[in-house]
């Protein structure tokens, strides 16, 4: 049966609600203020199939962007997730200590990097969501391949930019070992890939973003480092 590893209650922490403006000729796809919704989960826990399913509800609101990561610890019970990186694990315990948790589990849902929830609890879910409001006090400005950040307040000085591929399909993956043996699992908005650009110090700053990715979508996050808050967010 595949559990938590940890069943410590939920930190919820209040977050205010800011609008983001991006510039003009920006090439994002969602300019509104978005509530950003992680998933951390494994084809090999028995317990994440619901959270998978609540992740691709989440995914068709409008305000939310919504990730799945696959995570490695799991692997060992003989399915070896196919969407898994040890850097999606990394993430997740990068979180665990910001948040209470002295330990990762899955399936556990991160709303702005402020406060998490078991994934499969809907209701708790969309509490937190309700609770957590939006992201985005920046201005960001996307052309071509050059990222603008505009000036703003970075928490302790400085804050991390990410950049995300994802794939907004559903994805139907069929499990032939483990907990989940025998059954089609699908999934949906699946990171395909994590890289940090760089930092960002509160000043107006330009970077370079990689080249998209054919069939995948991308996301840009602006976060106080060491599992902290998600300062701004937006989808191409």
């Amino acid at each position: 049966m595949g559990a938590q590893r940890n069943r410590g209650g939920a930190l919820a922490i209040f977050a205010a609600t800011a609008m983001l403006g991006l510039g003009a000729g920006a090439a994002f796809a969602d300019m509104k203020p978005l509530t950003v919704v992680e998933l951390f989960t494994s084809q090999g826990c028995s317990s994440c199939p619901p959270a998978n399913a609540n992740l691709i509800e989440l995914s068709k609101r409008p305000g939310i962007l919504a990730l799945s990561f696959g995570v490695t610890y799991w692997d060992r019970l003989g399915w070896k997730d196919i969407f898994a990186k040890p850097e999606y694990t990394d993430r997740q315990e990068t979180y665990e200590a910001p948040l209470g948790r002295d330990g990762p589990f899955t399936p556990q849902m991160v709303i702005n990097g402020r406060a998490d929830v078991v994934g499969n609890r809907i209701g708790e879910v969309d509490r937190l969501i309700a609770t957590q409001g939006k992201v985005n006090a920046l201005s960001l400005d996307l052309k071509g391949r050059s990222l603008t950040i505009g000036e703003g307040t970075a928490p302790a000085g400085k804050a991390d930019i990410w950049f995300v591929t994802y794939d907004e399909r559903t994805v139907n993956v069929s499990v032939k070992r483990g907990e989940n043996t025998g059954r089609t699992l699908p999934h949906k908005n699946v990171v395909h890939s994590l890289t940090k650009l760089g930092s960002w110090d509160g000043k107006a700053e330009t970077v370079d973003v990689p080249a998209a990715t054919p069939g995948l979508r991308t996301a840009i996050l602006v976060q106080t480092p060491n599992g902290g808050p998600i300062l701004a967010a937006a989808t191409q």
